[in-house]
């Protein structure tokens, strides 16, 4: 994954790791590349023209990648190579009297004086990039907790999910997903809150809380959606500020009942599902225009429940908008169903990796905005035993 970092299904640890990243090769070879330029052009210049001037620069370039010992030693490495270059006949084409020049001896001092910096910086970038592994091991702590893995298999259902953050240092986001068993069949849920950041994150989890206590008390899809309703414009309504009412959060409710081959689906101003079935991939949508929560209050009757035939093998992508507003070079946004149409039918595993890849190689490893989606299949119902 701005372009970010990406995580399929975030795994539980039993502690977080807090290593540096190690930076790419060319950049931790780049001070040595420095002095080999050096090299190459000393010989083809004037004596007049003194290019191991030049080698000032190179503690600074050491700063970028390595540690304050380093640079250190890169300073050192820098003002001998100087007095190398300025007093050795053989070498630059200059007389020994050169060495103690007025020009090399300033040279040797700013040399001195920007590896004491370099020094300086290097140490502060470690101290920053550990700082920045503290914050990332939290993110993912508090991912695992607010995101928790849904259940690979759930009675005759098979669930995999995705995660995709756009920012490298932000593993955690306003998009959520949750899968919950329950006596009135298998309860699901994805959505995206409006807006980015700490308080994106906690809405998030006020919803979460919120969907996980009430799925398994009420019997009635549609009465679940309003109490979650409800819960959300409280908190909405509690945060206070100007922004009250565009607190808001689109989803995705649905009820897959046990005993019966149908799927029951609110949506609350988001994308619609999409069903694959008997190589047929279509968008579930009822054509009524619907609210995100928080803005039911704005209209009578705000949701409604449609139901589809759910048949065993038959199979269910929710997904975010970051999906279908992903974009290429040219602008262009990702076609999800005519993707979906030429994979061909997939299993929940099999079709989460080949979206997860192929978002990322229509977005040049470029995405703009995080991306969940959760894929569900009615399992052929296996014969009585005997």
């Amino acid at each position: 994954m701005k372009h970010g970092r990406t995580t399929q299904e975030p795994e539980a640890s039993a502690g977080t790791d807090t290593r540096l990243p190690a930076p790419p090769a060319w950049l931790r070879w780049l001070p040595v590349l420095y002095v080999v330029a050096v090299l190459l052009l000393e010989p083809v210049t004037p004596v007049d023209w003194p290019v191991s001037f030049v080698l000032i620069g190179v503690p600074l370039v050491a700063a970028f990648a390595h540690g304050p010992l380093v640079v250190g030693a890169a300073t050192v490495f820098a003002v001998v190579f100087e007095g190398v270059l300025a007093g050795t006949p053989c070498c630059a084409g200059r007389s020994v009297g050169y060495l103690l020049d007025r020009h090399y001896v300033a040279s040797y001092i700013c040399t001195a004086l920007v590896g004491s910096l370099g020094t300086i910086l290097a140490a502060h970038r470690i101290r920053r990039e550990r700082t920045l592994a503290d914050v990332r091991s939290v993110a993912e702590t508090a991912q695992r907790v607010l995101l928790r893995p849904v259940p690979h298999r759930i009675g005759n259902l098979r669930l995999e999910s995705l995660y995709l953050s756009a920012a490298a240092q932000a593993r955690i986001g306003g998009d959520l997903y949750e899968a919950v068993p329950t006596r009135f069949g298998v309860r699901l849920l994805i959505g995206d809150v409006r807006g980015k950041g700490l308080l994106a994150v906690e809405t998030a989890a006020a919803m979460l809380g919120a969907f996980r206590e009430v799925a398994y008390d009420e019997p009635d899809l549609l009465a679940l959606v309003g109490r979650v309703d409800t819960s959300m414009s409280r908190r909405a309504a509690q945060l206070g500020g100007t922004e009250t009412g565009e607190r808001f959060v689109t989803a995705v409710f649905t009820e897959i009942p046990a005993d019966e081959h149908i799927v029951r689906i609110v949506n609350c101003g988001h994308p619609p599902p999409i069903s694959l079935c008997a190589g047929e991939v279509r968008e579930l949508d009822s054509g009524r225009p619907a609210l995100p929560l928080n803005l039911g209050i704005l209209v009578e009757d705000p949701y409604q429940v449609d139901t589809h035939p759910f048949r065993p093998g038959d199979q269910l992508l929710l997904y975010t908008d970051g999906v279908t507003e992903t974009r290429n070079a040219a602008g262009t946004f990702y076609p999800l169903l005519e993707r979906l149409r030429t994979w061909g039918p997939l299993p929940p595993k099999e079709l989460l990796a080949r979206l997860h890849d192929d978002l990322l190689a229509y977005s040049h490893n470029s995405l703009q905005d995080d991306t969940a989606a959760l894929a569900v299949c009615l399992l052929p119902e296996e014969p009585p035993a005997r």
